[in-house]
């Protein structure tokens, strides 16, 4: 069982200190592709976000009975069921940011984001905590694509949620359009970041999805060589 922590602390930590695109580097593709526009950034996060706090609780409860050898099998079960619910309710309700979001929503299913935080937080600690854990994912995660797609969509576009902000008579920098302005607004933003960690000397340790599964196949393996003994 994970040290515990307050619940404040723990619903923050995902927003500030453990931000999972800007600090943990987690969910990159999704942040880069679909935040061209402020809507699509906004409907890619409420749905990521409604996928991890649902799978969290899910995973947490289930904690105790999920066997070991198998928990990652059973974990993507669970997400893609979520994922499934998010799809059929913007196909059927929102057809048109189904049709933007495209194949990045199915992709939830294999997000970082999630995954990661179903083995390090979700099967370790109670249902509450893991809701808490996921819904301050999700806003760290929705913060963070509302605002790559700010100002993509303003430099790019003009507009704010399809409301023009720059005048016309102004040109437009088509590039923000297009790869190269996300991964620039992403540098920008990552180097803000590192900056500002700097500043308050508090670096944090960063793990990507390989890393924290790598742990839990050698944690199985050394549990199940003390078992044998």
């Amino acid at each position: 069982m994970a040290e515990k922590q307050s619940k404040w602390r723990i619903f923050t930590a995902g927003i500030i200190r453990e931000n999972p695109v800007l600090r943990l580097v987690l969910g990159c593709c999704s942040a880069l592709a679909v935040t061209t526009t402020v809507s699509g950034a906004l409907g890619m996060g409420l749905a990521m976000t409604f996928v991890l706090v649902c799978s969290n609780i899910a995973i947490s409860a289930l904690r105790k009975v999920i066997p070991a050898k198998v928990h990652l099998p059973c974990y993507i079960v669970i997400i893609a069921t979520f994922v499934t619910v998010v799809q059929m309710v913007l196909e059927a309700y929102i057809p048109d940011l189904y049709k933007a979001l495209g194949v990045f929503l199915a992709l939830i299913v294999v997000n970082c984001i999630i995954l990661g935080r179903a083995e390090m937080f979700a099967c370790k600690n109670t249902v509450v905590d893991s809701a808490l854990d996921g819904l301050g994912m999700g806003c760290g995660y929705i913060i963070t694509m509302v605002l790559m797609a700010s100002i993509r969509e303003i430099i790019g576009n003009g507009t704010w949620l399809g409301i023009t902000v720059i005048p016309e008579s102004i040109d437009r920098m088509s590039l923000m359009n297009q790869a190269p302005g996300g991964f620039f607004v992403f540098g920008c933003l990552m180097a803000l970041c590192v900056w500002i960690e700097k500043k308050l000397d508090k670096p944090i340790e960063r793990k990507t999805c390989g890393d924290v599964m790598l742990e839990e196949i050698d944690k199985a393996k050394s549990e199940e060589g003390g078992a044998k003994e």
